[in-house]
This record gives C-alpha cells, structure tokens and sequence, in this order.
C-alpha cells in the first residue's frame, strides 16, 4: 500500500473557506468598531464649540454676540462637519455634526448625524440614535 502524506486539495479547500468566512466575519465587526469609535471625535468637537459659546454668553451676554467668532468647522481628522445651521440666537443654540464627505463616517447608519443645545440636550438620527451618544 502506498500512504501519501499531506493534505488533499478537498481537505485545503475546506480550510480556506473557513478561513474566508471568519475574514468577513470579522472585518465587518472591526469596521463597525471603527466607524463607532469615530463618533467620539464628533462628540468632542460638539462640546469644543458649546464651550466657545457658554464663553461667548459669559463674556458678552448672549450667544450671537459681535465679539463672538464662532464659525462653522471640521474636526481634527476630517470625519465630521460642525454647523450651527443659523440656529445660534442670543438665548439658544443648536449644534449639529454630521459626517464629513467622502469621510469613512458617511456610512454609519446607526448615527447619521448628532446634536447637542445649550441646554446640554444630546441627540441623533439614524436607525439607533441611541448610539450617538
């Protein structure tokens, strides 16, 4: 009798698709983390600029004062787009970042966008926006 060694080709197949399967499986999940882990720059960048404004009322009063430049940005990595979208008044304000075109963070579903107020009220779209936050 004449006993090959080594794996047959059906035995290498079987293990190449397992290792197929566990590859998707697994950068899926990674870019999901990625995608979430990013919000955290989004967040950070709402309170920078609510910070800018409550300076802004201590200092002059209200939100939209003269003294005041606060202007539209992007943040530090380019994922998101913070605008005020002329909700700024004397009072009140709402802040709302969104994903950057052309940034990895266009798709997130789960969280489309995010708002925070002057009251410190956190929100967000997208299909959880339980997950913004």
């Amino acid at each position: 009798m004449n006993h090959s060694k080594g794996y047959s080709l059906i035995e290498l197949m079987i293990v190449i698709a397992i290792v197929g399967i566990l590859s998707a499986v697994a950068y899926g999940m990674y870019t999901d983390h990625v995608i979430s882990s990013n919000r955290t720059e989004a967040r950070a960048a709402l309170q920078q600029a609510a910070g800018t404004l409550e300076k802004c009322k201590s200092l002059y009063g209200n939100y939209n004062a003269a003294n005041c430049n606060y202007a539209d940005f992007t943040s530090e990595s380019n994922y998101y787009d913070i605008r005020a979208n002329g909700t700024i008044t004397g009072s009140a304000f709402t802040l709302t970042a969104t994903p950057a075109v052309g940034s990895r963070q266009v798709a997130d579903t789960e969280c489309t966008s995010l708002t925070l107020t002057n009251a410190g009220v956190k929100g967000g779209t997208g299909t959880d926006p339980t997950e913004c936050w």
